[in-house]
């Protein structure tokens, strides 16, 4: 039995998606503790293609149990319409539970969302506009609405009537933006809920059970390490916690019940939105990664900014994580570079600094100490083995793991399920500190 949770180790976007439908294979639970639709995950399954926003990358699994736990912030509309997409590609969605205690992203959510964005003109953030922020502001205010209020006809509609009259003050006076109909939204989400109703679970308890039987259980989180709350380039963050750390609150389960926390980090680094990125490249080569990386989000269409891997940040993953172990996507998209480049320090403020600097104007300031490694040259997206890959491709992922002091236990060369090395057991292989490339 292992209780396994994957995070993204940088900002997001580093192909979560494809290595938690791999390690799904032997999962008999996958758990979304975090997020909302701001998140995307892609997974390429026998040429076909699978964009995945709220529902846990396993339920490409019939057998697994897909849980979609009380950390997430759920949109009804969005989820119904992935449902039925997945229900339109054949994949049956029975196996899809969602937690009662889960909050619900309303219409006046979304408005908000993108009219305060729009507001602060140049101090924007970069949301994506789905209403996730505010939210989870209104949980954290204890007025939001969750998805057993969803499920009650008669404590819903007290609910909302109170909830649209509030933010139809601060849409008209705050947005110069005109009312909603609570009556027309209490009825829109009344149907929501009928057609969600099947899949309500106490997902805590459910995954305690799971436990309780031995069953091996998959911790999903979306987005990554440096856009955490808490613990990210704040105020250029999402609204929950992705970091390891947030599964255990998210799924409601003691920490003692984790065996295994696996990162997942691209051979080079990408952001989403505004906020600092000391190892931007603006450049041809930025586009090149931009090119063949196909740098545009799932959610949004939006194009990422891309530079060299950020080895600062990837230690700072590995420490707030507690990381056993790295997943390394898309090594296939450095194969045309003659040489590449990894950071291994900042210069910030006439300085060598080796930590990551949790002052955020601090960290705005840091500019990148490189060290250059030798491109390959040579196409990898077909390699099988850790052995058939160029030995350039070898000595950069050893620089990795040296430079971060973990094992990389898969190598990603490409989109399908195919295109992976396993380099280590992922789930039972060495831990931090044993190095294998």
């Amino acid at each position: 039995m292992a209780n396994v949770i994957v995070i993204g180790a940088q900002w997001g976007d580093e192909g979560k998606g494809k290595i938690t439908d791999l390690l799904s294979r032997s999962a008999n639970v996958v758990v979304r503790y975090q997020g909302g639709i701001n998140a995307g995950h892609t997974v390429v399954v026998n040429d076909q293609t699978f964009k995945l926003h709220l529902i846990p990358s396993g339920i490409l699994y019939p057998e697994t149990d897909c849980i979609i736990a009380s950390g997430t912030v759920i949109d009804p509309k969005i989820l119904l319409e992935e449902l039925a997409q997945l229900k339109q590609l054949g994949v049956t969605t029975d196996n899809l539970f969602i937690a009662e205690t889960a909050h619900v992203t309303m219409p006046y959510h979304r408005l908000i969302d993108q009219a305060s964005e729009k507001q602060r003109a140049e101090h924007k953030i970069g949301t994506t506009g789905r209403g996730i922020g505010p939210t989870y502001a209104d949980k954290a205010d204890r007025i939001g609405i969750r998805v057993l209020d969803l499920m009650d006809p008669e404590v819903l509609p007290k609910r909302l009537r109170w909830a649209v009259e509030q933010k139809n003050i601060i849409l008209d006076r705050l947005y110069d933006l005109p009312p909603l109909d609570p009556k027309e939204v209490i009825e829109q989400y009344q149907g929501y809920a009928e057609q969600l109703r099947p899949h309500v679970v106490d997902a805590s308890l459910k995954i305690d059970e799971a436990i309780k039987k031995r069953r091996n259980i998959l911790f999903e989180g979306a987005q990554g390490t440096l856009l955490d709350l808490d613990h990210g380039t704040y105020p250029y963050v999402t609204s929950s916690n992705p970091v390891a750390g947030g599964a255990c609150i998210g799924a409601g389960v003691g920490p003692t019940m984790i065996d295994r926390i696996i990162g997942v980090a691209k051979a080079y680094t990408t952001r989403v939105g505004e906020g600092p990125f000391p190892t931007e490249l603006n450049d041809e080569t930025g586009a090149l990664l931009c090119d063949r990386g196909a740098e545009f989000g799932t959610t949004t269409g939006r194009q990422r900014r891309c530079g060299w891997f950020d080895g600062v940040i990837g230690r700072y993953a590995v420490r707030i994580n507690g990381l056993d172990c790295l997943a390394i996507t898309k090594m296939d998209v450095l194969d045309e570079l003659d040489e590449i480049k990894v950071c291994i320090a900042y210069e910030l403020d006439g300085q060598v600094v080796r930590d990551f600097p949790s002052n955020s104007r601090a960290f705005a300031r840091a500019l990148p100490i490189y060290e250059t490694l030798p491109g390959w040259r040579k196409p990898t997206n077909a390699c099988k083995t850790l052995a058939e890959l160029p030995t350039e491709a070898r000595a950069y992922l050893k620089f990795l793991a040296e430079l971060m002091e973990i094992p990389i236990a898969i190598v990603s060369l490409g989109a399908s399920r195919g295109q992976t090395i396993i380099v280590e057991d992922p789930i039972h292989g060495p831990k931090r500190g044993l190095l294998n490339v």
